[in-house]
C-alpha cells in the first residue's frame, strides 16, 4: 500500500488488514528497523524520498559547492561548435552557466532555468522543447515536450536526477520528468549524469537512464565517512561507467566561476577499455554496448588517481 500510494495512515492500513492499530503500529516499526518504510506521525512512506521530491528553491541549497565543481567540470567536456541537449535541474543550471562561455554551441533543453542562464549568451543557440510547465522544477514536460524532440541528435545529453544506483541507473521521484528524460537520452550519442555524492546509492521511483546507457559520470569525491557513495562509485565503474571527480575546491583555480573563456578545471578521470556506444543507424537512438569491466589497474591509469581511488576503496 506505502509503495502503491507514497503514504498511508496506520488507521487506513488496521482496517484493511482487519486488526488493531497497535499491531499495525508494532509491525510498522518492525519494518522501518528493516529500512522498508520510514514512520511518520500517524502513518508511514516510503524511505528515501521514493515518492518525496524537494522543490527548486530546496534543491538549490544543497550540496552547492559539489554542484559548482562539477558543473566546471563539466562543461570541460563540451568544444565550440556542438550541439548538446542540458535536461532540468540544479546542477545542470549551473552548467549551462558556464555553457555561455562557449561559442558556436547549439543547446537543445527542457529547462527555463537552463535558457534562462544561455538566454544573452553571445553565439549560443537555444532550442526550448515545447510541453506543459512543471511548476517545482521549472521544467517543460509531457507528451509535447517528448514530440518535439523526436528526429533530435546531439553529440552528447547532460542530465542529472534525484538518485543514482548502479542497479538501476538514474532515477528521479516524477514520472513525466523521467519521461522527458528518457527522451532526451534518446537524441544523444553520449550520456553524461551530473550528480554529487549525496545521490550516489539513492534509489527513486522512475528509471530514467540504465546504467548500461550512461556513457560517463561526473561527481565530486565522497567524504571520508560515505562507504555507501564509495561503493556504489566503485559498482558504477565495474559496469563500465566512466568516472570524473571533480578534483580541488570549487570555484578556485582554473574553471572556477572567474575563470576566462576557454580554461579548463582539474579533473581525476577513471577511463574504461572500449568504447561504448555505438549507433547503427536504424534506430531512433543510440545502441549500447557494455564494456569490459574495469580491474583495478584501470581505476589508477591517471596520474595521482592510485593514491586517491585507494583511498576511496579503504573508505
Amino acid at each position: 500500500m506505502v509503495r502503491a500510494n507514497g503514504a498511508v495512515s496506520l488507521r487506513e492500513l488496521a482496517r484493511v488488514v482487519q486488526t488493531s492499530e497497535v499491531t499495525v503500529r508494532r509491525d510498522v516499526r518492525a519494518l522501518e528497523a528493516e529500512g522498508l518504510l520510514d514512520r511518520r506521525h500517524g502513518g508511514a512512506v516510503l524511505p528515501g524520498g521514493f515518492t518525496r521530491e524537494s522543490g527548486f528553491p530546496q534543491k538549490s541549497h544543497l550540496a552547492t559547492a559539489e554542484k559548482t565543481a562539477i558543473a566546471d567540470l563539466a562543461a570541460s567536456l563540451v568544444e565550440e561548435g556542438e550541439a548538446v541537449v542540458v535536461g532540468a535541474g540544479t546542477t545542470t543550471q549551473e552548467l549551462a552557466r558556464r555553457l555561455a562561455r562557449i561559442p558556436g554551441l547549439t543547446v537543445v533543453t527542457n529547462s527555463l532555468l537552463v535558457a534562462q542562464a544561455l538566454a544573452h549568451a553571445n553565439r549560443v543557440e537555444v532550442v526550448m522543447t515545447g510541453g506543459t510547465l512543471r511548476g517545482s522544477n521549472y521544467a517543460l514536460v509531457g507528451s509535447g515536450a517528448e514530440q518535439s524532440l523526436q528526429g533530435l541528435r546531439v553529440s552528447r545529453a547532460f542530465l542529472s536526477g534525484s538518485g543514482l544506483t548502479a542497479e538501476r541507473g538514474l532515477s528521479t521521484s516524477n514520472m513525466l520528468s523521467a519521461s522527458v528524460d528518457r527522451a532526451l537520452v534518446q537524441a544523444a550519442a553520449e550520456v553524461v549524469v551530473l550528480a554529487d555524492h549525496t545521490k550516489l546509492g539513492t534509489d527513486t521511483m522512475f528509471q530514467t537512464v540504465p546504467t548500461d546507457v550512461i556513457t560517463r559520470l561526473v561527481t565530486d569525491d565522497p567524504p571520508a565517512h560515505d562507504d555507501r557513495a564509495a561503493t556504489e562509485l566503485q559498482a558504477l565503474a565495474d559496469q563500465g561507467v566512466q568516472i570524473t571527480v571533480a578534483g580541488g575546491a570549487a570555484g578556485s583555480g582554473p574553471g572556477g566561476e572567474g575563470a576566462p573563456p576557454g580554461s579548463r578545471p582539474r579533473r581525476d578521470t577513471t577511463p574504461l577499455p572500449g568504447q561504448r556506444r555505438t549507433h547503427t543507424g536504424s534506430g531512433p537512438g543510440p545502441q549500447t554496448r557494455r564494456g569490459t569491466p574495469a580491474s583495478a589497474g584501470m581505476l589508477a591509469d591517471q596520474p595521482g588517481e592510485r593514491t586517491r581511488v585507494a583511498d576511496l576503496r579503504h573508505r
